[in-house]
């Protein structure tokens, strides 16, 4: 493969980001390859369930954006990978891969993408996601309920803990280095502007 083209698109927990992501790799579906920053969370099977909770999953500390790098060189190059995939109700890596295929186009979503200097290096265009954050927390609960099997209180400690400290210190703070900051991932003009962008890469030869 000659040429590929890299999208980074970060925000915060709960922006919209991953919305943003899938509704743009719906429009192109034969030409892109979506990778979740989520799935590359450093495993933990060497501490119990209960420590694994108190961990600070919203630092960069938390994420093994190493990998993350190599495994995104090499789809630019034209060679598949064996992404990790990450268990949230055991806070922790699975035993199971995704394959994922390399195709001109590859969408990474993450909270944290922005903010590794080699990460942002490998994208060809940097979006950030900014949404209010009542939205942000309700959204996360939301999720964190339903797909996660998470109470309500222990997704409030975790908020107040890591989460809201992180997105102020880390995250917020990492759209300085976007090319794009969009308001929320349901911006339809915002999608347009994008998949034009996509669009224009795809029909050049």
């Amino acid at each position: 493969m000659n040429s590929v083209y890299i999208i980074g698109i970060a925000g915060g927990s709960g922006s919209g980001k991953s919305t943003f992501a899938r509704r743009l790799t719906e429009k192109f579906p034969d030409s892109v390859s979506l990778v979740s920053c989520d799935n590359y969370y450093k495993a933990h099977g060497d501490i119990p369930l209960e420590e694994r909770r108190l961990l600070n999953y919203d630092a960069p500390e938390a994420l093994e954006f190493d990998l993350m790098v190599s495994h995104l060189r090499a789809l630019k190059s034209g060679e598949a990978v064996d992404c990790p995939v990450y268990d949230f109700t055991l806070h922790n890596r699975s035993d199971k891969v995704v394959r994922i295929d390399p195709r001109p186009v590859i969408i990474v979503d993450g909270i944290l993408i922005l903010s590794d200097p080699a990460l942002r290096e490998t994208f060809d265009l940097k979006i950030y996601v900014e949404t209010d954050a009542d939205e942000r927390i309700l959204r996360r609960a939301r999720r964190d309920m339903e797909v996660r099997g998470r109470k309500i209180d222990d997704i409030m400690a975790q908020y107040l803990s890591t989460v809201k400290p992180m997105h102020e210190t880390h995250v917020e703070p990492s759209k300085k280095h976007a090319d794009l900051i969009l308001n929320g991932g349901l911006n339809p003009v915002a999608l347009e502007v994008v998949a034009g962008r996509v669009r224009d890469f795809l029909s050049t030869p």
